[in-house]
């Protein structure tokens, strides 16, 4: 059976929450102030541009250093369970309570 790299997956896993955690940061601070902007469009492009390079470019580094594939799938696998932990609070914060069915709603 063979030894899977765990030095790999653990700096992979910590990158990958790392610059996830900033992509999704940097997301909901140009969404606060695209509201506000007199050009939403162009202050939400210039914001993914960064934040995707971001992204790309710590995943390309990360590749690059570890040279194994077990770092580049710890780091997706981090991106996909913060991106699930921003969700569920993005949508416990903005739920609503559902109507009250004995008050005829």
């Amino acid at each position: 059976m063979a030894e899977l790299p765990w030095r790999a997956i653990l700096e992979g896993f910590g990158l990958g929450v790392l610059a996830s955690g900033v992509f999704f940061a940097g997301l909901a601070w140009s969404l606060r102030h695209a509201l506000g902007a007199r050009r939403p469009a162009l202050l939400l492009l210039a914001s993914y541009l960064l934040r995707a390079g971001l992204l790309l470019g710590a995943g390309w580094w990360l590749m690059l250093r570890s040279n194994s594939p077990w770092s580049l799938l710890a780091y997706l696998l981090a991106f996909f369970i913060v991106r699930s932990v921003v969700l569920r609070r993005a949508r416990r914060r903005n739920a609503t309570p559902p109507p009250d069915p004995l008050e005829g709603g």
